[in-house]
């Protein structure tokens, strides 16, 4: 009797250690699904060179499968204090080219210096702001730094925290 105890006592220690260990690693490939891809990451940011956009130029761009509007102002243009990004002293307007109303792409009217949403009559202001129509609030802002003459977004720099809590 002795001996079939401490068999069955080895057998349940053996067994828990097993378990242990393939519960271990199954909380490591676990865990590993969670992390995002490389592809992923890569992603989450985009370099846009602005030293070659001309005065007035409004460049569209994709980042996370949204439209990006920059658009390079001229002196005639209304400038924002607290949504301009300042590059080089030069201002830009930047912002996700989707309307907050519901998500439409509105168009930049170059003539009026707006952006029109077609779906419902939105309009936004050259800065971004809405001024008629049902969107409930301005183009929003995508995160990004400055780095030299180049925007970096999908990054939060001091320039983007500082629009943040000024808005």
């Amino acid at each position: 009797m002795a001996i079939s105890e401490n068999r069955r006592s080895f057998m349940g220690f053996a067994f828990g250690a097993v378990a242990a260990v393939g519960g271990a690693f199954s909380l490591v490939a676990f865990k590993k699904t969670w992390d995002p891809l490389p592809s992923v990451k890569a992603a989450g940011f985009t370099t846009v060179d602005l030293s070659g956009m001309q005065t007035g130029e409004l460049r569209t761009i994709e980042w996370r499968k949204k439209p990006i509007f920059i658009l390079k102002k001229d002196e005639s243009m209304p400038k924002d204090e607290k949504r301009d990004v300042i590059v080089d002293n030069v201002a830009y307007t930047l912002v996700i080219g989707l309307c907050t109303h519901l998500g439409c792409i509105p168009a930049y009217i170059q003539s009026e210096q707006m952006f029109k949403c077609a779906c419902h009559g939105g309009e936004f202001n050259i800065n971004g702001v809405n001024v008629f129509g049902p969107p409930p609030r301005p183009l929003e802002i995508p995160p990004f730094k400055i780095d030299g003459t180049k925007l970096v977004l999908g990054e939060e720099g001091p320039e983007y925290l500082k629009i943040k809590t000024e808005a």
